[in-house]
């Protein structure tokens, strides 16, 4: 009898559908992101900056938040970049709006940013944008030494305001 059970249960495995699904290969992609989409467009931050780069009590606890945190670690001490791009350019990957730079801080972005909006108060996200748009102004708190006499570079399109290096000529042969 059990002889019996056990092969009618065999032959009824054999008996089940070998296709599981109608199509074969990968399944279908699906066409809703999953996450914040990186780069420039409609920042996810509604709220307004409660902090201006003229608030001299939330720059300067940006500043110490932005030493806290080893932000400078990846953007240098003074945000010149380093790892991590620099914070003082003009021209910026995923927009230079306020509400753009709290979601590289708290959504992370794309080439090593972390997300840190689930680590770190919104106040504090909010301090370290207000410090930030304090770089290259008269407002920077512990601004570099060279920052003190120039300016940013006028915004102009195809780098022509930076400087262009000109290579030496390789020396003569023979001479």
């Amino acid at each position: 009898m059990t002889r019996t059970c056990l092969f009618a249960l065999v032959l009824a495995a054999c008996q089940a559908p070998t296709k599981h699904r109608d199509t074969t290969g990968a399944t279908a992609a699906i066409d809703v992101p999953v996450g914040p989409v990186p780069g420039p467009g409609e920042a996810s931050q509604a709220n307004p900056n409660p902090y201006t780069k003229n608030d001299d009590v939330a720059v300067e606890e940006g500043f110490k938040l932005f030493q806290r945190y080893n932000c400078a670690g990846c953007h240098g001490d003074h945000g010149g970049g380093g790892m991590g791009p620099s914070l003082r350019d003009v021209d910026w990957r995923y927009g230079d709006t306020d509400a753009q730079i709290y979601d590289s801080i708290a959504e992370g972005r794309g080439f090593g940013m972390p997300a840190w909006g689930t680590k770190l108060p919104e106040d504090h996200v909010w301090k370290l944008v207000a410090y930030i748009r304090s770089l290259r102004t008269a407002m920077e708190p512990d601004r570099p030494s060279i920052a003190a006499d120039t300016e940013a570079p006028p915004n102009t399109t195809a780098g022509l305001a930076r400087p262009q290096v000109q290579n030496p000529p390789p020396p003569e042969q023979g001479k």
